[in-house]
Formats: structure tokens, C-alpha cells, sequence
């Protein structure tokens, strides 16, 4: 993953994103979901915007069903907010980079 983008794992989901002090933004995806592609480079650069604001990841469906399943992703991309170990939003399918902004900045 580049720059300030975190790769979510089944392993990792627990202690970076439900345990965060900060809002986080997961990006439910997978390598071969146009969509996915298309809102990939959108969320890289939320990564950068909200660098120490926020912590934004993604998480490829295809290598971690247990996340995606617990949390009943059947489409993607599937974009959730968390904060306080609590889905807080969720935004499916390729949206506008104004409005994931918009939705993750009320959540700060």
C-alpha cells in the first residue's frame, strides 16, 4: 500500500481499525472489481488528506472473508466508517472523492 494507506487484514482489523482512537475508513475491495479500481486511487488520497485525522485502509475481500463476512459485504466496493468499534456510515459503489470526504470529515 502507498503512503499513508493501511492494509486491513483479518489480523490486523481488530487492533487498527475497531480499537483506532481516530474514525477509520475501510475500503472493501478486490483486485478484479473495476469499481474497486476506479475508487482505489480516490481512497489514496484520502489517505493523505486525512494523515493523522483519520485512519484509512483497505481490505481485499477476496483475501480476508472473515472481516467481510462478519460485517455482510456483498457488494463492493463497500466504503465503511468505524469509530468507536462501531460501523458509523457505509457507502456502496463508486462514489465521488467530495463525497467520501464529506462523509468521513462529519465523523471527525
Amino acid at each position: 500500500m502507498a503512503g499513508n494507506l493501511m492494509e486491513i487484514t483479518d489480523g490486523n482489523f481488530e487492533q487498527e481499525v475497531l480499537n483506532s482512537d481516530k474514525p477509520a475508513l475501510v475500503d472493501f475491495w478486490a483486485p478484479w472489481c473495476g469499481p474497486c479500481r476506479m475508487v482505489g486511487p480516490i481512497v489514496e488520497e484520502l489517505a493523505n488528506d486525512f494523515d493523522g485525522r483519520a485512519v484509512v485502509g483497505k481490505l481485499n475481500v477476496d483475501n480476508n472473508a472473515n472481516v467481510a463476512g462478519k460485517y455482510g459485504i456483498t457488494s463492493i466496493p463497500t466504503l465503511m466508517i468505524f469509530k468507536g468499534g462501531e460501523v458509523v456510515d457505509k457507502i456502496v459503489g463508486m462514489v465521488p472523492k467530495a463525497t467520501l470526504q464529506e462523509t468521513l470529515e462529519k465523523h471527525l
